[in-house]
């Protein structure tokens, strides 16, 4: 979990020009430095604090960051507070979320609103917007799979709380091992899980993230292609990475998407598309941005860190 100071545009701009981006700035209180800190969080019931340990951070694979002394902190002595755990989505999480929505009524900016955060699971938000969506079906009936799966020959078949390709199925109709998938990702008919008409595309174009800053897409969409071994578009499960410019159906996606998330606080988000269709809505941890500024020489955390200053910017104008 990191908690982050954002800092101006401007400044954000001198310390690129300088030739160091971790140089400090300045920001909006007097805690303010372009230090990231590693927190945890509790709530006393007179407001939520965290322990935190400051953070500098290196564009080095090999020796990334180092922590300074632990310290505790009330969380909305903060600018914005960055919430980046990945899944599993557990109570633990939630539980979290609260903590973090006590911070923001007491004014901390969290990215991605606790709320949504809660509210907006990976898999099933996309039912939201079925205009952009392939034939899916979310069931815990065993039968229901097998009916879907008969109607469209070729199917995905994903639990709900999962990340990186894990235990994601391809089943074809006839398939002996449809049965023992079907249970294995319900606890034989005790759990939700997802399934998805399989999109062809995928073998060719891969598993496109378009990453969203506060409703509109970055430049660029990362295509994930599966090896010729495996069915997942997941780096994690060694789909090779490649750099696209945004198709006018992607835009278009964006659009129809993109304003509800501003709306709701979720300044980060990445959606993954298929062929013509969103088949995830990804709000807890979206990965792409070093591929992509690496491949196209964007500053797409830059974009984010604008947001967020932008969001800030308000928040000081509304505050009495």
């Amino acid at each position: 979990m990191i908690v982050t100071f954002a800092r101006t545009a401007a400044a954000a701009r001198s310390a690129r020009h300088s030739g160091n981006p971790y140089a400090s700035h300045p920001s909006r209180r007097r805690h303010g430095s372009h230090r990231r800190h590693q927190a945890r969080q509790g709530h006393d019931a007179r407001h939520a604090a965290g322990g935190a340990e400051a953070r500098r951070v290196r564009d080095d694979l090999d020796d990334w960051f180092e922590l300074g002394e632990p310290q505790t902190a009330k969380l909305a002595d903060f600018d914005v507070l960055l919430m980046r755990k990945d899944p599993p989505f557990d109570m633990e999480y939630i539980y979290t979320t609260y903590i973090l929505e006590r911070a923001e009524l007491e004014g901390l900016l969290v990215v991605n609103r606790p709320q949504g955060l809660r509210d907006m699971n990976e898999k099933v938000y996309t039912a939201w917007f079925p205009q952009c969506c392939a034939p899916t079906l979310i069931t815990r009936d065993m039968a229901d799979m097998h009916a879907f799966l008969h109607e469209f020959a070729r199917i995905v078949c994903k639990p709900l709380h999962g990340m990186g390709g894990k235990s994601i199925f391809v089943v074809d109709r006839g398939d002996k091992n449809a049965n023992v998938i079907f249970e294995t990702l319900t606890e034989y008919g005790s759990h939700f899980a997802i399934v998805q008409k399989y999109l062809p595309e995928i073998v060719a174009t891969g598993d496109s993230r378009i990453l969203v800053i506060d409703g509109e897409p970055a430049p660029y969409a990362l295509a994930r292609i599966p090896t010729e071994t495996d069915h997942r578009g997941n780096l994690a499960a060694g789909a090779r990475g490649e750099g696209r410019e945004l198709r006018e159906r992607d835009r278009w996606l964006v659009s129809q998407i993109g304003p509800v998330l501003r709306e709701r606080g979720m300044l980060f988000v990445g959606l993954d598309v298929i062929g013509d269709y969103v088949t995830e809505i990804n709000v807890t941890s979206p990965t792409g941005v070093r591929e992509l500024d690496k491949r196209f020489k964007t500053e797409i955390a830059g974009l984010l860190m604008d947001a967020i200053q932008k969001r800030l910017a308000v928040a000081t104008i509304r505050r009495p």
